[in-house]
This record gives structure tokens, C-alpha cells and sequence, in this order.
């Protein structure tokens, strides 16, 4: 080593030692708060959805309380009668259908049921009769039926 050469006294080339991976870069940082705001958001949405459709599985689950004591009785479509009141109105309170009675509520179940409105008439007619009729003159298992049909049908 010569002390007069100052290219001598140079030493290698050093590269930096690569970044780590934390702290990551800001756009990371972006993702990770949208990915995040995202699950929130569909966290949120699916509680209100739940929420909002508590009566649905309420009223379902007494449906299959109804279902498991079915009997050729008024006291029985009765009981059906109110469960099919208090689900409209929950789903329909701007109508006031816990008002409805005798051919008014008829309408009323038929025109918000989903479909097969017209084969559906004489069983809801049967239903909403036979709850203050001494002798029923429906079948409990077609009430059911159309009573299952008109809950599934209902959207929130």
C-alpha cells in the first residue's frame, strides 16, 4: 500500500443492507385500512340484516310450534290467525293489518302473499273463517301450507 496513491486507500463497494419488511410502505398501509373498513362494513350490514329480520325467525320458529300441534280446532287457527297478524305487522306497519279482520285480512294475505294468489283464496279464506267458527272448514295442514308459503315469501 502505497501512502501517496489515494486510490489505495479506498476500500470496496458496500452495498445497504435490504429494507426489512417492517415498517411496510404507505400503500400497505391503505390496503390494510380498506381491507379493514370493509369487514367492518359487512360486519354491519349483515347485524342490521339480523336484526331487521328477527321477527322472521321468531315467527318461523312459532310456525313450527303451530305445526307440531296441529289440530281440526278454532283455538288452533285462532293462534295461527294471530301469529300471521303479528308478523304483518312487523312487515307491513304503515298498513295497519293488525286492524284487518274477516274479508279484509283475507285480501290483505292474499294480495302481499308471493304467489299462487288466486289457488291460495279459498285456504285463507278457510284459515281466517275457521278461527271464530264453531266448525273449522280448513285442514290444518293446507293452513299451514299457505301460512309457510306467505312467511317464506317475506323479504326485509
Amino acid at each position: 500500500m502505497n501512502p501517496q496513491d489515494p486510490l489505495s486507500q479506498l476500500r470496496d463497494i458496500h452495498l445497504p443492507e435490504p429494507g426489512g419488511f417492517w415498517p411496510p410502505a404507505p400503500g400497505w398501509w391503505i390496503l390494510a385500512v380498506l381491507i379493514i373498513a370493509a369487514f367492518a362494513a359487512l360486519v354491519w350490514f349483515i347485524l342490521k340484516r339480523r336484526k331487521r329480520n328477527r321477527w322472521l325467525r321468531s315467527a318461523r320458529a312459532q310456525l313450527a310450534s303451530l305445526e307440531r300441534s296441529a289440530s281440526p280446532d278454532p283455538a288452533w287457527f285462532a293462534k295461527l290467525n294471530t301469529l300471521l297478524k303479528q308478523a304483518a305487522r312487523e312487515r307491513y306497519p304503515d298498513q295497519h293489518p293488525e286492524a284487518l279482520t274477516g274479508d279484509a285480512w283475507v285480501e290483505f294475505l292474499l294480495t302481499t302473499a308471493p304467489r299462487d294468489r288466486v289457488a291460495s283464496r279459498p285456504v285463507a279464506e278457510a284459515l281466517v273463517h275457521s278461527a271464530w267458527r264453531p266448525r273449522v272448514s280448513a285442514e290444518p295442514t293446507e293452513a299451514l301450507a299457505f301460512a309457510r308459503l306467505w312467511l317464506g315469501g317475506q323479504k326485509c
